[in-house]
């Protein structure tokens, strides 16, 4: 069998995951292939606000060489922190002192800088995966085919494509469930100058503010403007009830969940510039994983999407492609030696963050919230406190 287009390593996605491994792969001398969707790097908006854990996504950054090209762009103040009830009573304000470690950087802006890491020529843009399979006669190779009638082959397939990966029944029967949270989003631009209410309300970086059942978060931008995401407890159907396609609609049914709310609270809502936008907020079963199948393997939400309670969606990926790329560097010629190290070392870790977070949106959106949100800070700064004593 001739192969035509063959790739000893294939990444399908080009999100902050697949960069990842391709940037540390090209950073060690070894060639990757990113098939992404999207038109181009321009094609949408990337998206908010990061926070780069200094555990996963930092050291991620280091091995990609991008360290500190990412340091000289994150947003200095982005770390603060507003804890505050439905009625706008402010339970904790704190602000951005810069040892946390978790700076924050734009979505687009990292993604930017990684694309940077990589030759232009090695990712394809444009390419929507139809199918994937095994070849029979060639263990461990797999064929991927597109939409425009193409298809390639590869010695090493990574999956990753995020929460309804086209990789993952490769490896797994598991899909994504509705994780009993949906989530209505907005913005509000310009905000000190045309929303100084709402932008009093968010403070200089992050906002929690909870009421049990429903709860707004949101982040003030670099461009001033307010990132807002109204998370409610609800049945997977909730959002069908609601024409979000009549945006007077939508508000007036969204803040009915925020009767009784702080004006400045409701404002993020009903004062927001751009439509709302509704979805289901969807996991994998904490504990995922696969039985070893050659040459294909998945990471981040491919391989553990969780709910973003935790901030460790990109994080997780980020590290999950730098610890692939890095076992890849250590055994080279060897791709089922790499899969089998890297897989030994995903599932716990994904594991315990899978844990983590779904304990998190239980704390957000617990009856005495936000009582229950500072509970856990407390307790996790008395901890620190314990370890800097011991």
């Amino acid at each position: 069998m001739t192969l035509s287009t063959h790739y000893p390593i294939a990444i399908i996605g080009g999100g902050l995951g697949g960069l990842t491994t391709a940037a540390v792969l090209h950073a060690n001398g070894i060639p990757s292939i990113v098939f992404e969707l999207e038109a181009s790097r321009h094609a949408r908006t990337q998206g908010g606000m990061l926070d780069i854990h200094d555990d996963s996504g930092q050291l991620a950054l280091r091995a990609a060489g991008v360290f500190d090209e990412f340091m000289s762009n994150i947003e200095v103040g982005g770390q603060a922190t507003r804890i505050l009830d439905k009625n706008g009573t402010v339970f904790e304000d704190e602000p951005d002192d810069g040892t946390r470690g978790r700076p924050e950087i734009d979505r687009g802006t990292l993604r930017d800088i990684l694309l940077g890491a990589i030759p232009a020529d090695s990712i394809r843009w444009g390419s929507k995966i139809v199918s994937a399979s095994g070849l029979a006669e060639h263990p461990g190779v797999h064929e991927v085919r597109l939409a425009d009638g193409t298809s390639f082959t590869t010695d090493l397939l990574i999956g990753a494509d995020g929460a309804w990966s086209r990789i993952r029944p490769l490896l797994s029967d598991a899909v994504p469930a509705y994780s009993g949270i949906s989530f209505v989003e907005a913005d509000l631009f310009n905000a000190d100058e045309d929303h100084p209410a709402e932008a009093e309300a968010m403070g200089g970086g992050m906002l929690f503010a909870l009421g049990g059942d429903t709860g707004i978060m949101g982040h003030r931008e670099p461009d001033n403007s307010l990132h807002v995401y109204v998370g409610h407890r609800s049945e997977e159907g909730w959002i069908d009830t609601i024409d979000f396609t009549d945006d007077s609609i939508a508000r007036s049914a969204v803040l009915q969940l925020l009767d009784g709310w702080a004006d400045n609270l409701r404002g993020l809502i009903a004062n927001a510039d751009t439509p709302l936008t509704a979805r289901r907020i969807h996991a994998l079963p904490v504990g995922h994983s696969w039985p070893h199948v050659a040459g294909v393997t998945l990471l981040g939400d491919a391989a553990h999407l969780m709910s973003p309670f935790a901030g460790e969606g990109a994080n997780l990926a980020m590290f999950d492609a730098s610890e692939l790329a890095r076992a890849i560097v250590e055994h080279p010629g060897d791709t089922e030696a790499a899969l089998a190290q890297y897989e030994a070392e995903l599932f716990p870790r994904a594991e315990i963050s899978a844990a983590e977070t779904v304990e998190s949106q239980e704390i957000l959106f617990a009856p005495n919230a936000p009582h229950s949100l500072l509970d856990m800070f407390a307790s996790m700064a008395e901890l620190m406190g314990e370890g800097r004593e011991g």
